[in-house]
């Protein structure tokens, strides 16, 4: 559990996310866990008992995570300022909140500009083939994204910071970019990230679930007439949410397509493979521009909601 001392590393890491996003000249630790996860995949992804190496790998990045953070802080524990330090870059390496808009922001306008440019910057934060999208399929996975990823890049890392402290929020990093990376039902990935990818639902199963309930939520605080949607808004989660080939994923993004009052979802390509996924919600309308402005302005309230939880936690434990 968070204790007070955090609350200020954890208010500043946030105020640099707002201001910096994830300047690109800065080094990153999640570059280095995929540079970490791809040599052990190269390695390892070969021969027999796949599943065994992968799950084998898995257990050990996110171990040597947590041990590493752990010590790192303990080692400069006896040195205030430079534990505060510490702590708020450990925690702003772990927010996404920024970047993440900041990047479907660059999708609508590339589309405005053309279909090509818009295809081009969509691949930057989907996993999909984006090379034959259509405009209204390029706005919708910017939006998917956008939702799912308020879960992954902001309210899990919080959710585990209020658990376990920056240890247990920098190896949720971990578990999300092995993820990421070969977490994928593929014929490359299916056994060797099968443990990664299980690790990764249980990581998530209550922060999707907390997402969708802070985006409707905010919702409700934005929008009066959704203030008498709550109860609609919520079922439409219920719903919709386990329909989504990912036990979490679902819930994020049927709660923005709820409030959207919109479809997401549908069948994808992946690494040349077809993925039939079903839909998420019936109102088939074309995206706009307004739409994504009204999904960020959700969003960047449930992050809000979520910082002042996960505060008010720590004040009371």
């Amino acid at each position: 559990m968070t204790d007070e001392t955090l609350i200020y590393p954890l208010l500043l890491a946030w105020g640099l996310d707002l201001l910096l996003g994830d300047p690109q000249w800065l080094p990153h630790p999640v570059v280095g866990f995929g540079k970490l996860i791809a040599w052990g995949e190269h390695r390892l992804n070969q021969g027999r008992h796949r599943r065994l190496k992968g799950g084998l790998l898995a257990l050990v990045l996110d171990l040597l995570t947590f041990v590493a953070a752990w010590g790192l802080l303990r080692l400069t524990a006896p040195w205030p300022w430079l534990s505060f330090a510490v702590s708020a870059v450990l925690i702003f390496y772990c927010l996404a909140g920024t970047t993440l808009i900041w990047e479907v922001r660059q999708v609508f306008l590339a589309l405005d500009r053309s279909l090509e440019d818009g295809r081009r910057q969509v691949a930057r934060i989907v996993g999909r083939d984006t090379s034959e999208l259509s405009a209204q399929e390029v706005r919708t996975a910017a939006l998917e994204t956008l939702a799912e990823n308020l879960s992954d890049g902001v309210v899990a890392p919080l959710f585990w910071l209020a658990v376990g402290g920056v240890p247990a929020m920098l190896t949720y990093k971990m578990i999300n970019t092995q993820d990421s990376m070969i977490g994928y039902r593929t014929e490359r990935y299916r056994e060797f990230g099968c443990v990664a990818a299980r690790t990764d639902d249980v990581a998530n199963y209550l922060p999707a679930r907390l997402t969708a309930l802070l985006m409707v939520l905010a919702s409700a605080v934005l929008e009066l007439p959704s203030r008498f949607r709550l109860p609609s808004l919520l079922a439409f989660v219920r719903r919709f949410g386990p329909e989504h080939a990912s036990p979490n994923s679902g819930y994020p993004e049927s709660a923005l397509a709820g409030i959207l009052d919109c479809r997401f979802g549908g069948p994808h390509h992946y690494f040349g493979q077809l993925f039939p996924k079903p839909y998420i919600g019936t109102t088939d309308r074309p995206l706009s521009t307004a739409d994504m402005r009204r999904s960020v302005r959700v969003c960047r309230l449930a992050e809000v909601m979520m910082l002042l939880l996960v505060v008010g936690v720590s004040l009371l434990f």
